[in-house]
């Protein structure tokens, strides 16, 4: 007798449900797509215990009909896919037909629908078999209730984690599908509290506020772009809104949303040289192309998406939003915290995080004044005698003078619109520079400076770091990698055998940016000259990047490699904190900040200066109330 047998549904069902229903989240994400496919305006879903008791999901979609009813919870039941050819042009978030079946085959699950022509029906099923079948008086639209999730399959229920935990991945998707789907009325309840209820009129802003908080949503600017195959559109926070999270990326291609590691990476590199390193902005991307040029089929939770033409892609959507914000970068102002409201949604978003960086604002507040330090004209006049001001501070040519910024962006609107409306963000305008009063150091770090509208306290080694990063910049740009200079001692590399054959593979992409590799015995190479552009005592490690780069994605970026050398060159040789200068020494730093292309943050992403304002320093001394 032979060994293999054909497995019964239920149990192929349950295997199935391994791959579509991993928790209950899970299960949410398919009632609530396929209440999405049946064009409802209005979802509502009701957990109990964060879904491990209780799941609902209504809708006021199309419904079904007896027979479709029944249909649903067969294996590869679905309304969406006819022919082969179909699954070249999928518009549907669902399509697979395995989503009921698995769920029910786990699960207790009541179903009411009706598609308005005739009474309604109403199933009970428990482990894939259907228990009850009755007529019900329904409206139109479905309401689907799963309990006792994985009661048949208690391997699975025991590595679910925490409610806390299980409840927080479902908040995390429904946000995300509000976000997609603002014309669309979400309403998420636990356990009789509602955390999170959109208006479903359309208005992306609107959601924004109701998930991050209307103070963030003020905080995100609109971008848009095109080209022949792509249009990208969405909102992105300013520099000064982080967190410490890629979570905070949310990407939709054609409605679904997505996880794609190549479009995070292009959103994050939109915002080089303006963010912290390990700090990442608030971003709602949407990417609409024809569906011939996506694939869907991909992974059965259906997280993840195939792009065609995604270099092209990639490009155009950092370019975007690079454009978008360039145009938005201003000096941090420091602000009176009041304790927050928060909404529902609020408390129980998993997204949010402890406290942003610019909140340590407020601790350089309450650090000057415990240390009651008054800021005289003659704090550059007696430095320490240990510390030695240094002879000059090098200067260069001004970069292209700063146009006047537009004016402040208008407040978030209160009414919305049918449809969200995005518009082209101009050209970069860039926020005027403050023309700014020496007035002194502290600690041999900060510089002050006033002006009529309050005083600033710029960071001079960020300062000096963002001037010389633009000059290394062009310098570095203008180098031709042919030249190259030859090093005494040559530069020796060990690598695995694998990676020593793609390296050799490859080695003409690291010759067409001036690394030549030379065979070194197995697995080793030696390099005897560098191009002239790599910055000196820094040759071996930027060699080590541009062959990582080459081991990673078979190519050299001499671009991206350039940029970092200009960085690495600026860091090392800009003066430092606890370095004294002199006043004019400050004014002549400050001259050369105003030149800058950006000289608000430095090339890491740190603010080069913060504001205090006249108003906020009064009512810190209670001048005013």
């Amino acid at each position: 007798m032979g060994t293999i047998q054909i497995m019964d549904e239920v149990l192929s069902n349950k295997i199935a449900a391994g791959e579509v229903v991993e928790r209950p989240a899970s299960v949410v994400k398919e009632l609530v797509e396929n209440a999405i496919d049946a064009d409802s305006t209005i979802i509502e879903v009701f957990l109990e215990e964060a879904g491990l008791t209780s799941i609902q999901v209504v809708d006021n979609g199309k419904g079904m009909d007896e027979e479709d009813a029944l249909k649903s919870f067969s294996r590869h039941a679905t309304s969406k896919i006819e022919k082969e050819q179909d699954l070249f042009r999928i518009r549907t978030l669902g399509f697979r037909g395995e989503a009921l079946a698995s769920i029910a085959s786990v699960s207790k699950v009541t179903l009411k629908t009706s598609d308005g022509t005739n009474s309604g029906i109403e199933l009970y099923l428990e482990g894939g078999h259907v228990k009850e079948q009755k007529p019900t008086a329904f409206r139109k639209g479905t309401d689907m209730t799963v309990a006792q999730l994985f009661y048949n399959t208690p391997a699975r229920l025991k590595y679910l984690k925490t409610i806390q935990t299980e409840l927080g991945h479902t908040i995390d998707l429904i946000n995300r599908l509000a976000l997609g789907y603002p014309a669309i009325s979400f309403r998420l309840v636990h356990n009789g509290q509602t955390l999170l209820h959109t208006n479903g009129r359309g208005n992306i802003q609107q959601v924004l506020a109701a998930i991050y908080g209307a103070h963030n949503a003020k905080k995100m600017i609109a971008f848009e772009g095109q080209s022949n195959d792509y249009k990208v559109y969405g909102y992105a926070t300013l520099p000064e809104v982080t967190r410490a999270s890629k979570n905070y990326l949310s990407l939709f291609v054609n409605g679904r949303w997505v996880k794609h590691y190549l479009v995070q990476k292009a959103i994050v590199d939109a915002y080089h040289t303006y963010l912290p390193i390990g700090r990442y902005p608030i971003v709602v991307l949407y990417i609409e192309g024809d569906p011939q040029l996506t694939d869907v089929n991909v992974h059965p939770a259906k997280h993840q998406v195939r792009l065609s033409k995604e270099p092209e892609l990639l490009r155009l959507i950092e370019e975007t939003v690079q454009r978008a914000i360039r145009g938005e970068i201003h000096v941090p102002v420091v602000e009176r915290k009041e304790k927050p409201v928060k909404l529902p949604s609020e408390q129980m978003n998993i997204w949010k995080q402890p406290a942003l960086d610019t909140e340590k604002m407020d601790d350089i507040v309450q650090r000057l004044n415990e240390e009651r330090m008054i800021v005289r004209e003659t704090a550059y006049e007696n430095p320490p005698a240990t510390k030695a001001p240094p002879e000059n501070i090098p200067s260069f040519e001004p970069l292209p003078s700063i146009e006047e910024r537009d004016e402040e962006n208008q407040s978030l609107e209160e009414e919305a619109t049918p449809q969200p409306v995005i518009t082209a963000p101009p050209e970069p305008r860039k926020e005027p520079f403050p023309q700014l009063e020496v007035v002194g150091q502290i600690h041999g770090t900060y510089i002050v400076a006033q002006m009529e509208d309050g005083f600033y306290l710029i960071d001079q080694h960020a300062a000096q770091e963002r001037i010389k990063y633009e000059y290394f910049r062009e310098k570095v740009g203008e180098v031709n990698a042919n030249e190259r200079q030859a090093l005494l001692l040559p530069l020796t590399f060990h690598y695995a055998a694998d990676e020593a054959l793609v390296l050799k593979e490859h080695a003409h992409m690291l010759e067409q940016v001036g690394v030549f590799l030379e065979e070194f015995g197995y697995g080793s190479f030696i390099v005897r000259e560098h191009p002239t552009w790599f910055p000196k005592g820094f040759e071996q490690e930027i060699i080590e990047e541009l062959i990582e780069q080459v081991l990673e994605t078979k190519k050299a970026d001499v671009k991206k490699l350039r940029e970092e050398a200009a960085i690495m060159m600026s860091c090392k040789k800009s003066i430092k904190a606890n370095y004294y200068l002199t006043k004019e020494q400050m004014v002549r730093l400050l001259d050369d900040l105003r030149a800058a292309d950006n000289p608000f943050t430095c090339p890491h992403g740190r603010p080069v200066l913060v504001h205090f304002s006249t108003y906020e320093v009064e009512k810190m001394f209670k001048r005013v109330m």
